[in-house]
């Protein structure tokens, strides 16, 4: 596929959420990158609808402001 990016990045996963995904990468004999890239595009939508930090940590001004 021209025009892909294919960096490398290094992410870091409990033992245990790990060992599910790998599990779940050989049922499906698929990479774990795949696995993991396909469970971005399906929660990415309810990811976005979380609050940043940012909102939790920063007072919002009231009705008088």
């Amino acid at each position: 596929m021209a025009g892909t990016d294919h960096r490398k990045q290094s992410l870091y996963f409990p033992e245990e959420m790990l060992e599910e995904i790998q599990r779940e990468a050989t049922r499906q004999d698929r990479s774990l990158s795949w696995i993991v890239q396909q469970a971005w595009k399906v929660g990415r939508s309810d990811i976005r609808r979380m609050p940043s930090v940012n909102d939790v940590l920063s007072p919002r001004p009231g009705p008088g402001a």
